[in-house]
């Protein structure tokens, strides 16, 4: 297996960019998705605590407080999950009311963005790169709920929407052209592992340098190396599983091809032996339909 010239994002994310020193990595491809200036104060713990045996915990890749104070969740999806959607809104959730601490106002909620980089066709669209967000839209006048001035001046937003989570889903197997904006650069390396040389993106040319194979020390290989494994399995198992799944299905629909098909021939028999007049009974015994069955036809 020859060695790679970068780590994958999603490991690094666990083990590289949670040090200050490399925030810039971070910052250059969050800078890229949001198209403004993104600054990482701090990594958060991303685990969050369990109120009762019955709860889940909140495991995230990532979870980043940016200059603004609000929370950044990223995390990436290398398998197919069928319910990722309503994972994208607890973690949303949970993070919302973990970082608020009892008898605080509301208006101590941050706002909190939700960053998806999924390897699998999550739902069905043609973009790579989807946005969502909260719009209140009058169902009459169609206009947009707008914050008091008051509210504006204290939230330092306009619409009402604008104080509710936001997400972001890159769908990264769907790119499949030449990059031509600074997020379809990083969109390359989430997809290939390869950076260019001439990359204009921010935090990719400090990403070339930091997040090289070959910098990694002893130890840190040995566990890159083993996470590379255990994907490369868990594809593996996941693709048997999805292959002897359809091999399955064809089997049961021939065998129930076969069985339909042999329905279809006694039918067409007794309705022709019917049509000749011959004896119920016969037909009975020549077919193996019920009086009733051979009486509809």
């Amino acid at each position: 297996m020859p060695l790679p010239h970068f780590v994958r994002f999603d490991w690094a994310m666990k083990r590289l960019l949670r040090h200050k020193s490399n925030f810039v990595v971070l910052e250059g491809f969050l800078s890229s998705l949001f198209e403004e200036k993104i600054t990482i104060c701090k990594i958060l713990e991303s685990e969050g605590n369990k109120e009762d045996i019955t709860d889940k915990f909140n495991r995230v890749d990532l979870l980043a407080e940016n200059s603004k104070g609000e929370l950044i969740i990223i995390e990436v999806q290398n398998n197919r999950e069928l319910d990722y959607f309503l994972r994208m809104l607890y973690g949303v959730s949970k993070a919302v009311t973990e970082y608020i601490s009892e008898g605080d106002m509301y208006e101590k909620i941050r706002k909190v963005y939700s960053v998806n980089i999924v390897y699998f066709d999550l739902g069905q669209g043609t973009d790579y790169v989807y946005h969502g967000r909260t719009e209140f839209r009058g169902i009459h006048n169609h206009d947009v709920l707008k914050l008091s001035k008051q509210q504006s001046e204290r939230f330092i937003c306009q619409a009402a929407g604008d104080l509710f989570p936001e997400y972001y889903v890159l769908r990264v197997n769907e790119f499949d052209q030449k990059a031509v904006t600074p997020l379809d650069e990083w969109i390359v390396f989430l997809k290939t592992g390869e950076i260019g040389n001439d990359t204009q993106a921010p935090g990719l040319a400090e990403a070339r340098e930091r997040l090289k194979f070959s910098s990694l020390d002893k130890q840190d290989r040995a566990a890159y190396l083993r996470n590379i494994e255990n994907l490369r399995v868990q594809r593996g198992v996941i693709d048997t599983a999805r292959i002897e799944g359809l091999e399955e299905g064809r089997a049961q629909g021939r065998e129930e091809g076969k069985v339909e098909g042999k329905a279809e021939s006694r039918l067409e028999i007794a309705r022709n032996m019917k049509s000749l007049g011959i004896a119920t009974k016969l037909i009975i015994s020549a077919t193996g339909l019920t009086a009733g069955e051979i009486e509809n036809l």
